[in-house]
C-alpha cells in the first residue's frame, strides 16, 4: 500500500451497541473495496477484524482493530484507517485506546433495535474528545424496521442536529432505495452497493420536505447572508450547501443520519462518501503534548514537515502473529531502519520493519506520514502510551484517559507449579489490555485479577487456556476484615517452662483496651513501678504483641485500635529471658482480647454510581438492600445524576453486573475505602465460622 500524505487520510472509529453491525459493516466496506472476493460473517468466524480465537468462538468483538482502506475520493485517492471496537461495556479500554487516535465517528445503529445504551455511550464519548460523527443505520433490511420511529427517538434523544441525509424506498416492503435529502434526487440499488438514479415516490415527500427543511436551516445558519437569503425565500446552490454541510459536520453542529444494510453490502458507497467528504483528515485535527525540555504544554498540528513524534496507542501481544506497538504519527515521517527516543521511558530503541495491520495481516509499508496510523514489530521497552520523538526534541503526547477496573475475583492455577506460568501470561496480557490489573493481596493470602467486568475475566481466563496453555480458578475474594475490642481489661499471661538447666521464665500483667484510633494496629505503654519487669524486657513484651496482631483471635484478620499497657509482672533472676518475656505477653494477649468483648470491623467503601435520573429509584432501593447509607445526588443537568453512598465493600462484590442489569448497561460507578465500622452479627457470625472451617 502507498504512504499517503495528511490531507488524503481519514481515521474513524466504529462505535455503537454490542450486536449493532460494527463488524458486518466493516465487511461490506471491505467487499465493495475490492479487498475480499466474499463477505466475512461473524456467526462463521472469518471476519478481518474479529480474527482472534476468542472472538470467532463468541462471536462478538473484544479487541479493537485497524482496517486500512483505499478509496477513490472525490478529490483524489484517501486512505481511511477504520477503527472497529467492542460494543460491549467490559471491553470498553479498547474503545477508550481507539478514540485516543481517532478524529471522527460513525455511530452504527441497527433500525429494528433503535437506540441502546451502546448508541447513547457512543455519543456521549463523541462529546467527550469532541469528534465530529454520523449515525449509519444498518439492517434497513428488515420489513419491521422503521426508519422514522427512529429518527423521532434519535432527535429526541441528542437533539435537533440529528439530521437525516437520506429517506428510505421501499418496494413491496423491501429496502431497495433511498433518496438523497441532499440533492433531492431517488437512488435505487442495483448490484451490493452501486445505484441508479429513479423518480422520488410520493408517499416520502411530506418526510422528505420535514428533512429537507431542516438541512436548509443548518445552511441558512452558517453566514448572516445565508440567514437573509433563507428569510427572503432564496435558494442556495449545491456548492454552498455541501460546504455549509461539510462545515457544520466539522464542528459538530450537525449529525448526519445515513443508512443501508451490512449484509447485502448496500449503502457502503454512501458510507465511504460521506466520510470522505464530511468528515476532517488529521491537517485539521491536534494533539495536546508537553514539551518535556522546558515543561510547556502546547497543541500539536499533524505536521509532516516537523520533527518525529509519533503516540503508541496500543500493544498487541500474540503468541502466533508476534508482538506489536500500534502508533499514530503526529508530526514527521515515520521511516523503517531508524532510532527513536522513547520520551516516556526515557530510553532509545530502534524501529525495524513498518507495517499496517489489517486484522491480523502484517503489511509493510516504506513509511508513515504525519496522522498515519501503523505499527511497529518487537519493540522491547516500547508500551502502550509511550510517546516516540526525537532525543534533541522531547515531546509528551496524552495516554488515552482508561476507565479503571473495579470488578475483582480471587484466582489461582489449576495445576501446582503453574505460578510462574500464570503470571508471565498475565504480563503479556496486561501489556494489551490497560484494564486488566493482577493484584497479590499478601493480607489475605490470595492472588486478585481486576477488570470492567466479569465477562472479561471470563474472556482472560479462556484466553489463558487457549493462548498460554495454562488454567486458572476464579472465585470469590476474601474481604479485608480488622478485629478489635470493645472494652477494657486487665490480664495476667504467665509463661513457666522447666526442662533441665536453665528454664524458661515470664510474667506480665497487662490492661487492653479501646485505643480509639483504627489507623494503627496498636500502641504500647508501660507503667511498671519497682523493676517489676526489669526494662531490659520491655521491647520483648511489645514484640509479642507486633506479632499477635497480625492474626486476631477471632478470625485471623489484622488486630487495629488496641492499646496494650504493661503495669506488673515478676521475672526470675536466671530463668527469664527475652524469648520467655514475650511469650508471656502473647499468652496475655490472646486471653485479654477475648475478655474485651472482641469485634470485627468490616471494610467501607465511598460510593458513586451515575444513572439516568430515572432509574434512581431502582439503584437506591438496591443500596439499602446491600446496607449501603445513601448521602446525597447531584444531578449534572444533562439527565443523569450521580448518587453518593457509603457500603460495606463486601456488598460490591458483582456490583459491577447487577448495575448493568438495573441500567440497561448504562448505569457507572466507582468507589474507594474510607474507613471501618463494626461488622453486625450475622456478618461476624459468617466470617468466623468460613476462617474456621478454612481453618
Amino acid at each position: 500500500m502507498q504512504a499517503y500524505q495528511t490531507n488524503n487520510l481519514r481515521n474513524v472509529v466504529l462505535l455503537g451497541h454490542g450486536g449493532a453491525g460494527k463488524t458486518t459493516v466493516v465487511e461490506a466496506l471491505a467487499h465493495v473495496l475490492g479487498l475480499t472476493s466474499r463477505m466475512g460473517k461473524v456467526e462463521d468466524g472469518n471476519t478481518i477484524s474479529d480474527y482472534d480465537k476468542e472472538e470467532q468462538k463468541r462471536k462478538f468483538s473484544i479487541s479493537a482493530s485497524v482496517i486500512p482502506l483505499e478509496y477513490k475520493g472525490e478529490a483524489g485517492p484517501i486512505k481511511i484507517n477504520l477503527l472497529d471496537t467492542p460494543g460491549y461495556f467490559d471491553f470498553c479500554g479498547e474503545v477508550e485506546e481507539a478514540l485516543s487516535v481517532a478524529d471522527s465517528a460513525v455511530i452504527v445503529v441497527n433500525c429494528k433495535s433503535g437506540i441502546e445504551p451502546g448508541t447513547i455511550k457512543a455519543w456521549e464519548y463523541c462529546e467527550k474528545y469532541n469528534l465530529p460523527r454520523l449515525f449509519f443505520v444498518t439492517n434497513m433490511d428488515d420489513d419491521e424496521a422503521s426508519f422514522r420511529e427512529l429518527i423521532v427517538k434519535l432527535s429526541k434523544q441528542f437533539g435537533r442536529k440529528v439530521a437525516p441525509f437520506q429517506i428510505p424506498i421501499r418496494e413491496d416492503r423491501k429496502f431497495v432505495g433511498y433518496v438523497n435529502v441532499v440533492k433531492m434526487k431517488g437512488r435505487k440499488f442495483t448490484t451490493l452497493s452501486n445505484y441508479e438514479e429513479c423518480p422520488i415516490p410520493e408517499y416520502v415527500e411530506k418526510q422528505l420536505d420535514t428533512a429537507r427543511s431542516a438541512l436548509m436551516e443548518a445552511v441558512a445558519e452558517t453566514s448572516d447572508e445565508y440567514m437573509e437569503r433563507y428569510f427572503e425565500g432564496g435558494e442556495f446552490t449545491h456548492e454552498e450547501i455541501s460546504e455549509a454541510l461539510r462545515e457544520n459536520v466539522y464542528n459538530g453542529n450537525i449529525v448526519p443520519v445515513i443508512m443501508g444494510s451490512g449484509i447485502n453490502c448496500q449503502g457502503m458507497n454512501n458510507l465511504l462518501q460521506a466520510i470522505d467528504k464530511y468528515f476532517p483528515s488529521p491537517e485539521h485535527c491536534s494533539c495536546a503534548g508537553v514539551d518535556v525540555a522546558s515543561g510547556e504544554h502546547f497543541i500539536a498540528k499533524y505536521n509532516p514537515e516537523a520533527n518525529l513524534t509519533a503516540k503508541v496507542w496500543k500493544t498487541i501481544v500474540d503468541p502466533f502473529i508476534g508482538k506489536y506497538s500500534l502508533v499514530k504519527v503526529v508530526t514527521g515521517v515515520m521511516k523503517p531502519d531508524s532510532t527513536f527516543y522513547n520520551v516516556s521511558k526515557d530510553t532509545d530503541e530502534k524501529i525495524g520493519k513498518l507495517y499496517l495491520l489489517r486484522g491480523k495481516e502484517a503489511i509493510e509499508v516504506n513509511e508513515l506520514q504525519a496522522g498515519d496510523i501503523g505499527a511497529i514489530s518487537k519493540l522491547t521497552v516500547t508500551q502502550t502510551g509511550d510517546t516516540i520523538a526525537l532525543r534533541n526534541a522531547p515531546i509528551e503526547y496524552a495516554k488515552a484517559d482508561i476507565d479503571i477496573p473495579y470488578t475483582y475475583m480471587a484466582y489461582k492455577p489449576v495445576n501446582k507449579g503453574d505460578d510462574d506460568k500464570v503470571s508471565a501470561a498475565l504480563q503479556k496480557m496486561m501489556e494489551e489490555d490497560l484494564t486488566l490489573k493482577a493484584v497479590n493481596d499478601a493480607e489475605n493470602r490470595q492472588s486478585l485479577l481486576y477488570a470492567i467486568g466479569e465477562q472479561q475475566l471470563d474472556v482472560v481466563k479462556a484466553k489463558l487456556e487457549q493462548r498460554y496453555k495454562v488454567q486458572i480458578e476464579l472465585s470469590k475474594p476474601k474481604f479485608a476484615y480488622r478485629e478489635t475490642i470493645r472494652k477494657k481489661v486487665k490480664v495476667q499471661g504467665k509463661h513457666k517452662k522447666q526442662s533441665g538447666g536453665h528454664g524458661q521464665y515470664g510474667d506480665v500483667i497487662m490492661e487492653f483496651e479501646p485505643s480509639g484510633d483504627l489507623t494503627k494496629s496498636y500502641v504500647f505503654e508501660e507503667k511498671v513501678f519497682g523493676g517489676a519487669v526489669p526494662k531490659n524486657y520491655f521491647p520483648a513484651v511489645e514484640k509479642g504483641i507486633q506479632e499477635c496482631v497480625q492474626k486476631g483471635p477471632m478470625a485471623g484478620y489484622p488486630v487495629v485500635g488496641i492499646k496494650a499497657t504493661l503495669v506488673d509482672g515478676s521475672y526470675h533472676p536466671v530463668d527469664s529471658s527475652e524469648m520467655a518475656f514475650k511469650m508471656a505477653a502473647t499468652l496475655a494477649f490472646k486471653d485479654g482480647f477475648m475478655q474485651a468483648q472482641p469485634v470485627l470491623l468490616e471494610p467501607i467503601a465511598e460510593l458513586k454510581v451515575t444513572v439516568p435520573d430515572s432509574y434512581t429509584g431502582d439503584i437506591m432501593g438496591d443500596l439499602n438492600r446491600r446496607r449501603g447509607r445513601v448521602l446525597g445526588m447531584n444531578s449534572d443537568h444533562h439527565g443523569k445524576q450521580t448518587i453518593e453512598a457509603e457500603i460495606p465493600v463486601s456488598e460490591l462484590y458483582g456490583y459491577g453486573t447487577d448495575l448493568r442489569s438495573m441500567t440497561g448497561g448504562i448505569g457507572t460507578y466507582s468507589y474507594n475505602f474510607v474507613r471501618y465500622e463494626q461488622a453486625p452479627n450475622d456478618i461476624q457470625n459468617a466470617v468466623i465460622a468460613a476462617a474456621n472451617e478454612e481453618n
